[in-house]
């Protein structure tokens, strides 16, 4: 007979093999993992083409990783003391020099390979197992990871300071060879899996060699130039790939997490190690993800900001680390925490607006994990625990939510705990349930301004329940009233029936959950001002065709009047009072391109979308480019409406006021 001819690529490969199965070729199917392509290429244009945020890590929603290793162990400011200590003058440096001595002479390598401090203490980064007498019980840890709710955990593999945590052919400088004389990363691999969690390794080894230890004086040895990032460019840029190729070849790691300045890694290492990573992925039959802060994209990778979040839902999925310490990443003398509330309303927060929130902790040199530290992980995880289904598998919804307290914004904006008027929303992957989460007890009747009348007809809704405080139980919420105000709902009383950091109204649909408009949008003339500036949209009068649209101080004029001519199916032309012209963006998709004016002609390029950030606040998103209007940040008079990616900052953010 004929052989039936099949393209083998992964997104085809299922299809193909069940027919070659139904046509007796072979006997089994090969059921892989994910939609990718079957192999890559250290290329863009390949690498682009993995699918960045796996569906697991999407439902995960939670994980926990940790700053543990060498700077453990002089436990004061924080874990750049390696690079610190070299700094005349710091603090660390002065530290250093009381406690142990000038850096020159007690360099930071005798922290690894151990040595007396000024009191004649003997120092070293080597923990002990505790069924070696130590205090250091990887099982303990991946239980109380499993304990916190946490769905995928790991270790910093390497920080900047250059030393591994695993067996390491490439870097003598290990904690099998020295120190601990552990493979502390199989340790930790081993214990996690065995709990169910995946496995995230972070390495933060760009930064190594591109500046941490710039203040180090030139070593004279081979090993000391390779500890101190003193190598040639070359052999630095080879062993920051030898060191991933050897995790990933000897740990499988489902979450590869990397820190800063990976732009000034060689394109061409990055590439060889999104490749093989990806492909070693394929022959492991396994999902997994890359996530950065530069250096790759998010076609293929994940986009992690740093301690923060946008200020609204983002796409694609995106992730953010933060620490359960305002003042350090890794443990130090006085550490303080954050409270549990600001911790959990951060990550409700998140999932809200379409990211994971990767928590880090501060385990002590020896292994020990403070009691504080445990407190505000096993309250995540009892909470997670009790109202998991409305965190965990569930997506953004159209809105994120509502009410005063701002969350995200950027990278480094601090974790803060809600009020009980602060609302955030998910829905179940099938679309048919929306969970309202109140951070805080909302009294005698919860009020949902986003569920107004004037913004979605609720007439499909079925139920209303309050998640008890028992996983899978609920309180039925059988009065509700809808008005042009919102959704107003009968609580079961004026106070709380349990205590709980934050309580989950599931609201249940008989099909898809209807699509909430875009608010009370004024029918007639408006001001449309930037969130950032506090600028109005200007067209500048009666000006020619292809004149490009300002900011100015709102005064009143006509020029700074505009009408939302609703188009249907979610898109506007944006009218202005003075010369009829429609804002349009001339199909320059380019970032600081200035968006232009001219006489309507139906075109994409002139219909734009008001994707609603909650707290009467939108993106003004352009259909033909993709973009949105931006401010740029610039609050001069007369200064250029700019056309940006959709992105958190408020520069992209307006509201819309009836004038």
């Amino acid at each position: 007979m004929s052989t039936p001819s099949f393209q083998f690529s992964r997104r085809g490969l299922l299809t193909a093999a069940a027919a070659a199965t139904a046509a007796g070729l072979f006997k089994s199917v090969p059921a892989w993992a994910t939609a990718g392509p079957s192999s890559y290429t250290a290329s863009w244009s390949s690498v682009d083409q993995h699918p960045p945020a796996p569906e697991w890590f999407q439902d995960a929603k939670f994980g926990i990783y940790f700053h543990w290793g060498v700077f453990s162990v002089p436990a004061f400011a924080n874990e750049w003391y390696p690079r610190n200590m070299y700094f005349s003058g710091s603090n660390e440096n002065n530290h250093h020099r009381s406690v142990y001595g000038d850096p020159s002479v007690w360099p930071y390598h005798n922290f690894i390979n151990g040595a007396r401090d000024l009191a004649g203490n003997f120092v070293q980064f080597a923990p002990k197992l505790k069924s070696a007498g130590g205090n250091f019980d990887p099982a303990e840890w991946a239980q109380l990871f499993a304990d916190a709710g946490a769905k995928f955990a790991g270790p910093v593999a390497e920080h900047h300071d250059g030393y591994s945590m695993w067996n390491s052919r490439a870097n003598e400088w290990n904690s099998v060879a020295t120190g601990p004389r552990l493979d502390l990363l199989r340790l930790h691999a081993d214990a996690i899996r065995a709990k169910g969690l995946k496995l995230l390794v972070a390495l933060h080894h760009a930064y190594h060699f591109t500046g941490y230890y710039e203040r180090v004086p030139a070593q004279s040895t081979a090993t000391l130039r390779k500890l101190y990032g003193q190598l040639s460019a070359a052999e630095e840029q080879q062993l920051w790939y030898d060191k991933l190729k050897e995790v990933i070849d000897g740990y499988q790691p489902d979450v590869i997490y990397q820190d800063f300045n990976l732009g000034r890694v060689d394109e061409s290492k990055r590439l060889a190690f999104l490749a093989y990573y990806y492909n070693q992925a394929v022959a492991w039959n396994k999902d997994v993800a890359a996530t950065y802060k530069d250096g790759f994209n998010n076609r293929g990778e994940v986009f992690d900001f740093e301690r923060g979040g946008p200020a609204g839902i983002q796409t694609p999925y995106w992730l953010t680390d933060d620490s359960i310490s305002s003042s350090s990443w890794c443990y130090t003398v006085g550490i303080g925490y954050y409270s549990l509330n600001a911790m959990l309303h951060s990550l409700i927060d998140r999932v809200s607006k379409g990211g994971n929130m990767l928590l880090n902790i501060a385990p002590m040199a020896d292994g020990t994990i403070p009691s504080g530290q445990r407190s505000v992980l096993l309250g995540i995880g009892d909470y997670l625990r009790r109202f998991g289904e409305s965190i965990y598998a569930t997506r953004a919804w159209a809105v994120y939510g509502e009410g005063p307290t701002q969350m995200g914004g950027g990278s480094f904006v601090t974790p803060r705990a809600g009020t009980n008027t602060d609302i955030r929303f998910t829905r179940s992957k099938d679309n048919t349930v929306l969970y309202a989460t109140v951070l805080g007890w909302p009294g005698g009747t919860l009020h949902i301004t986003t569920l107004g009348s004037n913004r979605i007809n609720l007439g499909s809704l079925t139920s209303a329940q309050l998640l008890n405080s028992t996983a899978g139980s609920y309180i039925n919420l059988p009065t509700r009233t809808q008005d042009g105000s919102g959704l107003h709902i009968t609580m079961p009383s004026s106070s709380a029936p349990f205590s709980a950091p934050a309580y989950v109204v599931k609201l249940t649909f008989s099909g898809q959950i209807p699509t909430p408009g875009s608010g009370p949008l004024p029918t007639g003339w408006a001001r449309i001002s930037n969130v950032t500036t506090g600028l109005a949209l200007d067209s500048g009068g009666n000006v020619a065709s292809g004149s490009g649209l300002k900011q100015w101080s709102y005064d009143g004029s006509t020029n700074l009047q505009w009408q939302l001519v609703d188009l249907g199916s979610g898109w506007y032309r944006i009218v202005n009072r003075t010369n009829g012209m429609v804002a349009d963006s001339w199909g320059n998709a380019a970032n600081g391109a200035t968006c232009l004016q001219a006489a309507w002609n139906g075109g994409n390029n002139q219909q734009w979308r008001l994707n609603s950030l909650g707290n009467g606040r939108y993106q003004i998103i352009n259909r033909g480019t993709g973009t949105a209007l931006d401010g740029a940040g610039n609050a001069t008079v007369g200064s250029p409406t700019l056309l940006w990616t959709p992105n958190s900052s408020t520069n992209n953010q307006y509201t819309i006021t009836a004038v």
